[in-house]
């Protein structure tokens, strides 16, 4: 479970970044969090990895307090980023086994780095290219490939379907239903509405520095998300 208690971030220019965030991703739970550029949401996964110390509140990890304990909270979690960092000069076998390895997976075989790979829709020709030739595409599908591997019970991901093309996005999103399954939680940052219709558990809407709004699936049946969201942020950015 991820849960975030009043979590703060003040910076010294006096830009607050994040404003007493209070939230709970459940296990086996998908939540989206939508929001513009500069909201927020990035600072809140800053936050509950333990990238930048928090100004006030804390962020808890299967109940491990990132604040106190960064490093064991960390065995916990997977992250998944927009821009996925890989050694160009390895190839995608060798990155697995790496970060694999860096997690104390050290009994993986190679024939199951090659089932998660084509899990996440890698081309088997792939599997011994180096990195540096491949697409943002690829280089997210092994990304996510690694953090898979790792197993921990919770994943943070930051806009995984960029740079996906639309069967590579859905065979993605089911891959994530089957891990919901097997009861991880999941927080996604994302603008991709489309598929949080049909896969968010809960949907939060953030604007400058605070949640603003939070559905769950059964109250958004019938709404249209898109406008939903446009409509809200246009309204409370009217009331600032």
């Amino acid at each position: 479970m991820l849960e975030t208690k009043d979590l703060t971030k003040k910076y010294e220019d006096g830009l607050l970044a994040l404003d007493h965030l209070n939230l709970k991703v459940e296990p086996g739970e998908i939540f989206f969090m939508f929001g513009a550029n500069g909201s927020g949401k990035t600072t809140a996964i800053n936050l509950i990895l333990g990238f930048i110390p928090p100004t006030e509140g804390t962020a808890f990890v299967d109940g491990v307090d990132v604040v106190k304990e960064p490093l064991k909270s960390k065995e916990f979690i997977s992250y998944v980023s927009e821009n996925v960092m890989l050694y160009g000069n390895f190839t995608a076998y060798q990155n697995l086994d790496y970060f694999s390895k860096l997690a104390g997976k050290r009994k993986i075989k190679r024939t199951e780095y090659a089932e998660v790979m084509k899990s996440v829709g890698l081309q088997e020709e792939a599997f011994d290219m180096r990195i540096k030739n491949f697409s943002k595409g690829m280089r997210q599908k092994l990304g996510i490939a690694v953090a898979i591997l790792k197993d921990a019970p919770n994943l943070i991901l930051d806009e995984p379907t960029s740079g996906l093309d639309p069967k590579s996005g859905q065979e993605f999103m089911e891959l994530l239903l089957e891990l919901k399954e097997k009861g991880k939680s999941i927080f996604i940052s994302s603008h991709d509405i489309f598929r949080a219709k049909f896969f968010a558990d809960r949907v939060g809407f953030m604007l400058q520095g605070k949640l603003v709004m939070m559905k769950t699936s059964e109250e958004l049946k019938g709404e249209d998300l898109n406008k939903l969201y446009l409509e809200y942020m246009h309204e409370l950015a009217g009331t600032e």
